[in-house]
């Protein structure tokens, strides 16, 4: 956190644009899509979630989680993706699809120990802004969220449309948590909908 500023002080003339960036990545968007070797076209699987760190960074994704008679999941390290098309996901080499334990994979945003999806946004204040329903972020400058889609259920979503919530550029700012997200109270006034952004399908 920046010297000087807390979470309740910080202004919304602080902050630039909230708009959704153009070519971010929405991560369900990579929910279902084959995954394909560059150099000899082999299908080695489908994404079917996402593993992050600790700190909620993108690590990699799942092509097959550990069932009862397999003991490991199988993933691809985000360093070993090259590409997320429409249509395919392109990684580097066969053997980039490892093993990985469950533990390993405690932090993941369908399944996991701790799981991103439906987690409440929460301001310090106690206001609760939405469910997670999807994350942003792009796909060759790093792999921190820079956003959140926001759901508050499958009426009000008819009725008014999901939100958007740019996350904060420095990530002291906001709390990851087991059960919920913790944002800056000024988080509340910067929610914009998801059809006002310059996001394009």
């Amino acid at each position: 956190m920046r010297p000087g500023l807390s979470w309740q002080s910080r202004t919304v003339s602080e902050t630039k644009d909230r708009r959704i960036p153009s070519k971010v990545i929405k991560l369900q968007r990579l929910i279902g899509l084959p995954v394909i070797v560059i150099h000899s076209g082999k299908l080695v699987g489908t994404v079917k979630d996402a593993w992050f760190d600790e700190h909620w960074r993108l690590k990699g994704l799942i092509l097959e989680f550990a069932k009862w008679f397999a003991a490991t999941a199988r993933a691809v390290s985000w360093d070993d993706v090259l590409t997320c098309g429409e249509d395919a996901v392109i990684i580097s080499k066969e053997d980039a699809v490892i093993a990985m334990k469950p533990k390993e994979v405690s932090r993941a945003f369908h399944a996991g120990i701790i799981k991103l999806k439906d987690l409440p946004v929460v301001t310090v204040h106690g206001v609760q802004l939405g469910r997670v329903s999807d994350v942003y972020f792009f796909p060759f400058q790093g792999t921190q969220i820079v956003g959140y889609e926001l759901t508050d259920g499958f009426v009000s979503d008819l009725m008014e449309g999901r939100k958007w919530l740019k996350a904060p550029s420095d990530p002291d700012e906001v709390l990851l948590g087991e059960d919920a997200i913790i944002v800056p109270a000024v988080s509340e006034a910067e929610l914009e909908p998801v059809a006002a952004s310059n996001f394009r399908e």
